[in-house]
């Protein structure tokens, strides 16, 4: 097991990395405020790993609350099922809440927890690599809008991460790759090594090696614990971590909620971000030609939906949370392994680059 800390002073809090953690009560117990416990997860995770879960508590008041599964249900409608079952049971304002599930538990149990009471304790126990890399950590909470994703939130810091690889050995492949977008977008942002690593282990973590995975997933997580310690409310750096998501929020609500994956958009997003960097001579094309490569061998797409014509784009990328007094800003590479936030780019150059990546354009 690995052990990675978020530095936060009063609020920092660890993240356990390893197999079997979810037999071990000991990692989690010390972190649970009070003693009722409501464990939050969906109709796909709760009968693999619920009953692994409520052991972990046993020494509380546990409940559970189950969500319909996928981003389609990430709403302020299936958001009330939690506190629904919060104030049905008499759940004061010193339980915890734990978050069982991929980014979309995680991301609505973070909610409910920031708002339940004007903010309660929660812990994290995610069980897909996107959120054991990514969503779990950082305290960024919320749900979904029609118009925009993930629009009506807060930052809500959980009290641990507990992730256990085992969970992968029953994730989808598709939600592998998924997975591997948002690890492959730290190789992007700042570890240009990282990515020579990814390059040359893409067949082992799709394969599920174990080593490969702990490897990966200990390295993008200590990546995003370093930047959300420096910049917690993405004032400045943190940032960075949104290589890829202004395109790939957009497709995920033009596409419809669930039609694509949120790694599956980010993996296509962080190409199209490539190919805008190179249209303004930041980069090759040879880089944009790697990025490319890497990205196909996660096996994610390289080509967007149809509904996703420049126009569809502009309009969704106008209310995405990157918007400041009325321009839409990019993460864009002045190298791979080193990126940049800037809305200076030639509208021309934008238009060129989705129409690009357009089915009719092949």
């Amino acid at each position: 097991m690995k052990t990675l800390t978020v530095d936060l002073g009063e609020r920092s809090y660890p993240i356990h990395i390893g197999a079997n953690l979810l037999s071990q009560k000991e990692l989690v117990t010390p972190y649970v405020n009070g003693t009722q416990v409501m464990i939050v997860s969906n109709d796909v995770v709760a009968p693999l790993y619920l009953q692994q879960a409520k052991a972990l508590f046993t020494d509380f008041q546990c409940h559970t609350v189950i969500l319909p599964d996928g981003e389609q249900h990430k709403t302020l409608t299936d958001l009330n099922l939690i506190y629904d079952a919060l104030l049905s049971n008499h759940f004061d304002r010193y339980c915890t809440l734990v978050a069982l599930g991929g980014g979309v538990v995680g991301d609505m149990t973070g909610f409910a927890a920031a708002s339940y009471q004007r903010g309660v304790n929660f812990i994290q126990i995610p069980t897909t690599l996107l959120a054991q890399v990514d969503s779990s950590v950082g305290g960024k909470t919320g749900v979904n809008h029609p118009l925009g994703k993930n629009m009506i939130g807060a930052f809500h810091q959980p009290s641990c991460v507990l992730a256990d690889i085992n969970t992968l050995n029953t994730l989808e492949d598709n939600q592998l790759s998924a997975g591997l977008a948002e690890v492959i977008k730290y190789g992007l942002i700042r570890l240009p090594e990282f990515l020579g690593w990814l390059e040359q282990n893409m067949n082992k973590l799709l394969a599920r090696d174990p080593a490969a995975l702990s490897y990966a997933i200990e390295v993008s997580c200590q990546c995003k614990a370093e930047v959300v310690a420096a910049d917690e409310r993405e004032s400045g750096v943190r940032a960075l971590l949104n290589l890829g998501h202004t395109f790939g929020h957009a497709i995920e609500s033009g596409a419809g909620y669930g039609n694509w994956l949120h790694g599956e958009a980010v993996g296509i997003g962080m190409l199209m971000a490539a190919d805008l960097s190179m249209r303004e001579n930041w980069i090759s094309e040879q880089d944009v030609q790697r990025v490319k490569t890497i990205i196909e061998a996660a096996k994610l797409p390289v080509q967007l939906p149809a509904i996703m014509t420049y126009d569809v784009f502009m309009d969704l990328m106008r209310v995405d949370k990157k918007v400041r007094d009325g321009k839409i800003n990019f993460v864009l590479y002045d190298a791979l392994g080193d990126a940049k936030v800037t809305h200076d780019f030639k509208t021309d150059n934008l238009r060129q680059t989705i129409e690009h990546f357009q089915p009719a354009s092949k």
